[in-house]
């Protein structure tokens, strides 16, 4: 079901649905990652110009279109400056998110232990991800925080799930890396 008409957006489903057609998560979101980057590098795809319209107040979240065959959805993500998110997980779904517009940062972290509702992380990487650049998250390896490190510019992400991210698990620090985990409903904003 496509949330609004945009130039390319026939490539990108057709180009999507062949790469979730693949056999297991990590060649799903492999061939997904390939196509991604293929896509942003060669601008075949041109997003709603909404996309890159920020939200005042927290990163806007787009859904651009959901597969009512495979049940992927694709979210675009508007970053403004110095918007980001706390280290929070998928719910367990696989993820692939690429850089369309602008630069990211993520860190990703490895959780050490946990005693209900306190989870201990460690990070384990942070990367600066440009324009043409993706990444997967497959659970259990799906905690991470993005934030776009920029104070004047916005960035535009995409994001691929293997269906409806409509919550997720968002981590509060409590000290020494220790979390509180808690719950949050995720809204989309409205795409035009």
């Amino acid at each position: 079901m496509l949330a609004l008409d945009f130039p390319g957006h026939r490539i990108l489903v057709d180009a999507l649905d062949a790469a979730v057609e693949q056999g297991s998560v990590a060649e799903i979101t492999d061939a997904l990652r390939h196509t991604l980057c293929g896509l942003i590098r060669n601008r075949e795809v041109e997003l709603p110009a909404c996309v890159l319209e920020p939200c005042g107040d927290h990163y806007a979240r787009r859904e651009l279109y959901r597969s009512e065959r495979h049940g992927y959805s694709v979210v675009a993500m508007t970053w403004g400056p110095g918007q980001g998110t706390p280290i929070h997980d998928h719910s367990g779904m696989w993820c692939v998110e690429g850089v369309w517009h602008g630069q990211l940062e993520i860190t990703q972290y490895e959780l050490l232990e946990h005693a209900e509702p306190r989870f201990r992380f460690q990070p384990v990487g942070s990367i600066q991800a440009g324009a043409g650049s993706a990444g997967s998250l497959i659970p259990p390896h799906e905690y991470h925080a993005i934030r776009n490190p920029s104070d004047d510019a916005i960035a535009v992400s995409l994001h691929i799930y293997s269906g409806a991210m409509t919550c997720c698990s968002v981590f509060s620090p409590l000290g020494d890396r220790w979390y509180e985990r808690g719950q949050r409903s995720l809204g989309l904003d409205q795409v035009h």
